[in-house]
C-alpha cells in the first residue's frame, strides 16, 4: 500500500494544529486558575538562545502553511508575528488550519520530485518535494510544537501525551 504526499502532509498538519489549539486552551485556563499573567508563559523560553513560547507557535503554524503551500505550488497567507495573547495565538493556529483546508490532494500528490527552493536572505537551499516534506517541513513543524508543549509542561500546565498526540 502506498501513501500519498497529501496524506503525509495536510491531514497531519491539521491534526497536530488542532491538538495544539487544545493545548493553548489548557494553558489559558491554567493561567486563569493559577492567577498567572499569560505573558509569563507566552514569553517563556527554555534557554536564552531559544525562541519563546509564542514564537514557537508562530513558527509551527508557518511550517505547516508554508510547507503545504510550497508543495501545492500556491502562495500561502502571510501572517504578522504580533500575537501576544492566547486568543491571538489560537486565532493564528485556526487561520492556518483554514488555509490548509483549501489545499487539495490533487495539488500535492505527485510532488515527490518537485523542485522546492527555500530562500533565507542571500542563502537558498533546494530540495525535491518528498525530501523537503520528510526531512524539513515535518521535522521542523514537530520540533516547534514539541518545544511549545515542553515549555508549558515545564511551567506546570497539566498536559499529557494524549494532549500532544490527540484523542483518536
Amino acid at each position: 500500500m502506498t501513501i500519498s504526499m497529501y496524506q503525509v502532509s495536510v491531514p497531519v498538519f491539521i491534526r497536530m494544529l488542532n491538538n495544539l489549539a487544545a493545548i493553548l486552551e489548557k494553558a489559558a485556563v491554567h493561567c486563569e486558575a493559577k492567577k498567572i499573567d499569560p505573558a509569563v508563559l507566552i514569553n517563556f523560553r527554555l534557554y536564552p538562545d531559544m525562541f519563546a513560547f509564542g514564537k514557537q507557535i508562530q513558527v509551527a503554524a508557518d511550517a505547516a502553511k508554508n510547507g503545504a503551500a510550497r508543495l501545492a505550488g500556491v502562495e500561502g497567507p502571510e501572517f504578522e508575528n504580533t500575537e501576544k495573547t492566547f486568543p491571538e495565538l489560537m486565532a493564528r493556529v485556526n487561520r492556518t488550519i483554514e488555509f490548509l483546508n483549501t489545499c487539495k490532494p490533487e495539488q500535492i500528490d505527485g510532488t515527490e520530485e518537485k523542485d522546492i527552493t527555500i530562500k533565507r536572505g542571500e542563502t537558498s537551499v533546494s530540495y525535491k518535494g518528498q525530501v523537503f516534506l520528510l526531512n524539513r517541513a515535518l521535522p521542523n513543524f514537530y520540533f516547534h510544537i514539541t518545544t511549545a508543549y515542553d515549555i508549558l509542561r515545564h511551567n506546570g500546565v497539566e498536559l499529557g501525551k494524549k494532549d500532544f498526540l490527540g484523542r483518536n
